[in-house]
């Protein structure tokens, strides 16, 4: 299943498998880093230990129908399967994050988690036809791989060790993969779907809302089908007992895989709603008006020179009038009434970078990684010949964003 976000803003998920789916230091939440292949983090997150658990007790029982030889021995079988699953997620997750990074597209990590993995690729694809194929290489490996499996496993001799976890192997890549292809966001064959409707209509967010709501009823249909066909499966078998343990254990897996597609569908509808307003975040209409000061100016001065421009925030400048630093919206709160006559704006000041300098025509995207670039609560925002524009606040770029959020349209 693909995933999205980081840090407040759109970041485009490139695949995650199921059944059950950078270059930065490692995260708060990001698991246990197990390498950078092609330089990109791999995590592994604490939900995974989880359903390797799960695995290797469930394949374990298996095992010991299958091989009743083998004793307390199938556990550790079993756990070397849940590992070799999990390293085919990873060969999934690879593919979607070396053809990302073909097309130039930064990917933030991989992470390893409850069902599946991740790969989180930080921008979106530039048209239909790539996307297609990020989407698409996914599923292919683990078709590739579950090949591959199959053509190892007519090599060894039926009922033995490695044939019993090459056949496990096989089955599980052709599950992931038919399970990717389901014409669903967050699914990879939702991002397929997706691909294909945008390139019919020409607009990205017509794919993106018909996906979405097609992996809102696929999430219906896991959490309805998959306990019926369990359960017609159970009674083919010829078992006594449907109910009990095994019962519940299947309505709690459809309920979990359900909620997180459903839960994808309505991000993906969330996050291409606000990259569809993030043109409309721009830094010239969202810039504070500002009066120079120079920094031995006492802050009551100063504010009533604002007051006076109808200005909402203050410039530190030399006596060249050339910007020196920004006086803290937060700073001037903290400074009681009757003490700013006796308080210079220098000393409420922050000290101007070149990360803090921001262009008044940028505007999207381009806005939103050039203050990730630099982080601060104010930015100094400049014309293109250097004159002073106004004050950018932070504070002000996320109201923005939850009034985009907000507005109707998918």
């Amino acid at each position: 299943m693909d995933d999205s976000g980081d840090s407040g803003r759109p970041q485009p998920g490139a695949g995650e498998t199921g059944p059950g789916k950078p270059k930065r230091p490692a995260e708060p939440g990001g698991g246990l880093l197990m390498g950078r292949p092609f330089g990109v983090p791999v995590y592994v997150a604490p939900s995974w230990f989880v359903v390797a658990a799960l695995i290797t007790w469930v394949f374990g029982g298996q095992l010991d129908r299958v091989l009743p030889e083998l004793g307390g021995a199938r556990y550790l079988v079993a756990l070397f399967f849940a590992i070799a699953f999990y390293a085919s997620v990873l060969v999934h997750e690879l593919a979607h994050t070396v053809a990302a990074l073909r097309y130039k597209l930064p990917v933030r990590r991989i992470q390893l988690q409850f069902f599946g993995g991740v790969s989180e690729i930080e921008k979106e694809t530039e048209t239909p036809g790539r996307e297609f194929v990020l989407a698409f290489v996914g599923p292919l490996l683990s078709l590739v791989l579950g090949g591959v499996f199959y053509g190892a496993m007519r090599l060894v001799e039926p009922g033995t060790v490695p044939g019993v976890l090459l056949a496990g192997l096989m089955i599980s890549n052709l599950i992931v993969a038919a399970f990717n292809l389901l014409p669903g966001l967050p699914l990879d064959g939702g991002r397929m779907l997706r691909a294909v409707v945008w390139k019919i209509t020409g607009k990205p967010m017509s794919g993106t809302i018909a996906a979405a709501w097609v992996g809102r009823a696929l999430a219906v249909a896991v959490l309805i089908g998959l306990p019926l066909l369990t359960h017609t499966g159970t009674l083919g078998g010829g078992s006594q007992a449907i109910g009990g343990v095994e019962t519940v254990m299947d309505a709690l897996l459809a309920a979990i895989l359900a909620g997180i597609i459903w839960t994808g569908a309505g991000n993906s509808l969330r996050m291409a709603r606000l990259r569809e307003h993030l043109p409309d975040l721009r830094a010239r209409t969202l810039t504070r008006r500002a009066v120079p000061v120079e920094s031995a100016t006492p802050l009551s001065e100063a504010l009533r020179r604002a007051n006076e421009a109808g200005a909402r925030a203050l410039v530190v400048v030399d006596g060249q009038g050339n910007p020196k630093g920004l006086v803290r919206e937060a700073a001037i709160v903290g400074v009681p009434e009757h003490r700013r006559p006796w308080v210079a704006v220098s000393g409420l000041a922050q000290d101007l970078t070149d990360g803090m300098r921001v262009p008044a025509e940028l505007a999207g995207e381009a806005l939103l990684d050039r203050l990730k670039a630099t982080p601060a609560t104010e930015y100094l925002v400049v014309e293109e010949t250097g004159e002073i524009y106004g004050v950018l606040s932070t504070a002000d770029v996320e109201r923005a964003f939850v009034k985009a959020m907000a507005r109707p349209g998918s």
